[in-house]
């Protein structure tokens, strides 16, 4: 575009959207969570093999919000323990702040901090928040020095601090200092970080309050897999044909609305509550799935002993049902679920049937051990 490759940072920052991309390039929020989620999965077998990548940032990370697809590369800094130490510190705003605060130390100083995988967790954290939220989780107003570079070094190092930290706000961003371009998405008041869900509220809590300047704390690549899958379980489109984002997590509250357009919730909604047997009994699983029409159900939520990654059989990609809403009624259509049932009655529900979804409803996936129960809740807008 002009002339110019196109940078990742231009899709992390809301005045970099409105200056470099077409509208058709800046993808939805749903494509982000995918393509963090898919993100985290590369980083998490990167590290499953011992590796780290010490320079995880948006410009060794090619992303495509369109398709939610992602790709890490630049991996001439990868350390590998005992045969390849780091040679790279990282790039800046995705350092891990015991890199920056030792970083005057020489390398074979003890104190030293160099980049490994727990640097790599606090890059990740970053690169998540910054695509979710379109701003850094550390930049903020307060000032530590009067030196720029100083400034720098506590800002982002020993003085770190998150900006959306509940008990401190003085790092804390100002709207007021916002370019047009830049909101809402530079006003945490308007668009908290709880809109992304409570899976990943969690994570970004631990990465950057407790896990700040505690490394072992941090949320592995696995944990941030892990949510993500949850979150996108929590996604609902935006029922304003013109939200820029067009879809939502579903806030499980009397008035829920979209955050991005304020676009308030109507009609009546399922609920899945997903829950697994252990023993005779099922127990919740922390795990709901939004319903919206012609939403798909996959191999991974009727049984919990599979999980959606590169390791899924070819069989486990396809939907084994869907979701429609017709005349005001809900159904779930059983496309693949042999030994589907009805808990309460014990009626079989068979391949082709169109079970409609009420208040209370409770339904097995089968007869293994790994089977889930899905508990219908309905929720009025």
């Amino acid at each position: 575009m002009r002339g110019k490759d196109k940078e990742g940072k231009w899709f992390a920052a809301p005045n970099n959207q409105f200056k470099f991309l077409d509208e058709r390039e800046r993808g939805n929020w749903l494509s982000y969570l995918q393509l963090c989620l898919r993100l985290s999965r590369a980083v998490r077998r990167l590290h499953a093999a011992g590796l780290a990548h010490s320079d995880l940032s948006y410009k060794n990370v090619l992303l495509s919000p369109t398709t939610g697809q992602v790709c890490i590369i630049d991996v001439d800094g990868l350390v590998v323990p005992e045969r390849f130490p780091p040679e790279v510190v990282g790039t800046p705003d995705f350092i891990a702040p015991e890199v920056v605060a030792s970083s005057h130390l020489e390398k074979t100083d003890p104190n030293r901090a160099l980049p490994s995988i727990t640097t790599d967790r606090h890059a990740l954290a970053v690169m998540i928040y910054t695509l979710l939220l379109l701003r850094h989780p550390l930049r903020g107003r307060k000032v530590h020095a009067e030196d720029p570079g100083e400034d720098e070094r506590l800002t982002m190092g020993r003085e770190a601090l998150f900006i959306e930290h509940p008990a401190d706000a003085s790092n804390r961003l100002s709207p007021a200092e916002a370019k047009p371009t830049e909101l809402p998405w530079k006003d945490p008041e308007a668009l908290p970080y709880t809109i992304t869900g409570p899976y990943l509220k969690e994570l970004f809590d631990r990465a950057f309050m407790e896990g700040l300047q505690a490394p072992r704390k941090r949320p592995s690549a696995d944990e941030w897999e892990a949510a993500l899958i949850k979150t996108v379980d929590l996604i609902q489109p935006c029922q304003n044909n013109d939200c820029a984002q067009g879809w939502y997590v579903f806030a499980n509250t009397t008035a829920p609305q979209c955050p991005f357009c304020a676009t308030p919730y109507t009609g009546e909604l399922p609920i899945l509550n997903l829950y697994s047997q252990r023993g005779d009994s099922f127990r919740p699983d922390n795990h709901r799935l939004m319903v919206y029409s012609n939403q798909s159900l996959f191999a991974w939520h009727v049984d919990r002993t599979i999980t959606p990654n590169e390791r899924l059989a070819v069989d486990q990609r396809s939907r084994v049902g869907y979701f429609v809403q017709h005349q005001g009624r809900w159904f779930l259509v059983n496309e693949r679920m042999p030994a589907l049932r009805n808990a309460q009655t014990g009626e079989d529900l068979p391949i082709g049937s169109q079970i409609e979804l009420k208040e209370g409803l409770q339904l097995i996936t089968g007869k293994d051990p790994g089977s889930r129960l899905f508990h219908v809740q309905m929720v009025n807008g």
